[in-house]
């Protein structure tokens, strides 16, 4: 099995409770565990959070969901800057510090993720995440 989909959501707060409901809906049609879609439904979360926070004014959220038989990829693009000197695998911020904790959380749920270049003026985050763990009957 082979499904994909792609949208193009406002950057809105609701961005992220859109596109978690739409891949909840997807990862039904697979035998994915519980973990694994509740890491699935952090990480889209997060990116679309992050995207929605730091995109530029008056952009669209652009969110690609693709889930075969052992995979999940999910995509999650805007107009904007790819953060400067940011790393997927950065160390959280000071406990009192607020925000700087999304990049560290998707490293630390995805199996890769990294920002794919593009225009100049565009910013994509891609992640993996294998659908290894089946959920019981």
């Amino acid at each position: 099995m082979r499904v994909s989909m792609t949208m193009s959501l406002p950057r809105q707060p609701s961005t992220a409770t859109h596109a978690r409901r739409v891949l909840t809906t997807l990862l039904s049609l697979t035998d994915a565990g519980e973990d694994t879609r509740a890491n699935l439904a952090v990480l889209i979360s997060e990116a679309c959070s992050n995207a929605v926070i730091h995109a530029d004014t008056d952009t669209a959220v652009d969110i690609t969901i693709s889930i075969d038989d052992h995979t999940c990829v999910l995509e999650v693009g805007n107009r904007g800057n790819t953060p400067d000197h940011s790393t997927l695998d950065a160390g959280l911020p000071a406990p009192l510090t607020v925000g700087g904790r999304g990049l560290p959380l998707i490293a630390a749920l995805a199996d890769t993720a990294t920002f794919v270049a593009g225009p100049p003026d565009r910013v994509l985050l891609r992640i993996t995440k294998h659908l290894t763990e089946v959920r019981s009957a």
